[in-house]
């Protein structure tokens, strides 16, 4: 029963943090960069498919990485601390609504206080699914989550994959997710304080989640400023830890100098952090 409590206190304070001002929800890889995250102060983590996958040695392209090991590592991401996490649940791991519902049942059982379910179907000839398509999709994925308490974000890809007009399609597309019963509303993708805005006033008063994983010179408070109210980061954290992995492992495969390791983070600091914070075997 304790374990069901957790859920659900964590499934409302999630629902909380969409309330009011605008919040940072980053993207772990693993259990250590999850407690990290915690350690820092965040106040919910989300897990980051591209993260993953690389993790895994595999890219982040048409369910790459399937979904059971989704799935485990979804579950996994949840029981590392005691925030919310939403999922990365890539377009459902089906193309069909009822498909979508079963997985999204399935994910939900992991514990997470969220998840998100996009559009893109995978293929490059035909990158999003048909508007009606995808509508019935968010539509099943809120009907799978009734009851739950698990907040759903519908998100258009328009933008990532090239859509012709993108801005306006993913306008088009998100007040049809928000009409179909989605919670939150997002766009990867979006760059433009003005496409930002209009965005926002096409969801509301639905919450609206930003991407921001580069210097797009945008900070947290320009966000909320601009209605914004979650800020996730994808994979940024995640390749900025390959790049700094690349950087110090190019220069001794090059001129055989080590001076990239310079920059890593003292043995001394990660080893007293995870004796003292660490997973508990």
């Amino acid at each position: 029963m304790r374990g069901v409590m957790d859920i659900a206190a964590k499934r409302s304070a999630f629902r909380r943090l969409h309330e009011t001002g605008c919040f940072v929800i980053p993207n772990p890889w693993d259990t250590g960069s999850a407690l990290m995250l915690k350690h820092l102060g965040f106040k919910a983590l989300a897990t980051t498919s591209s993260g993953f996958s690389f993790s895994r040695g595999l890219p982040d392209m048409d369910w790459a990485v399937p979904r059971d090991m989704a799935l485990a590592h979804i579950a996994e991401i949840v029981k590392a601390t005691d925030l919310p996490v939403n999922a990365d649940y890539e377009s459902g791991y089906a193309h069909d609504p009822k498909g979508v519902a079963e997985n999204v049942r399935l994910c939900a059982g992991t514990g997470v206080a969220g998840l998100s379910i996009e559009d893109n179907t995978g293929d490059p000839a035909k990158p999003l699914y048909d508007f009606d398509l995808a509508v019935e999709r968010v539509a099943a994925a809120v009907e799978a989550l009734k009851g739950t308490g698990v907040l759903l974000t519908a998100r258009s890809e328009a933008h990532l994959v090239g859509y012709p007009d993108a801005q306006a399609e993913a306008v088009k597309r998100l007040k049809a997710f928000a009409a179909a019963g989605a919670d939150v509303l997002y766009a990867p993708g979006l760059r433009k304080a003005d496409d930002i805005h209009e965005v926002v006033a096409a969801a509301g008063p639905k919450p609206v989640n930003l991407l921001i994983s580069g210097p797009i010179g945008i900070s947290v408070a320009d966000a909320e400023a601009l209605g914004v109210r979650r800020i996730s980061v994808g994979s940024a954290l995640a390749r900025a830890a390959w790049g700094g992995f690349l950087k110090a492992a190019r220069e001794i495969a090059g001129p055989g100098t080590f001076n990239a390791l310079g920059e890593a983070e003292p043995f001394g600091a990660l080893n007293t952090f995870f004796r003292e914070h660490g997973a508990k075997s």
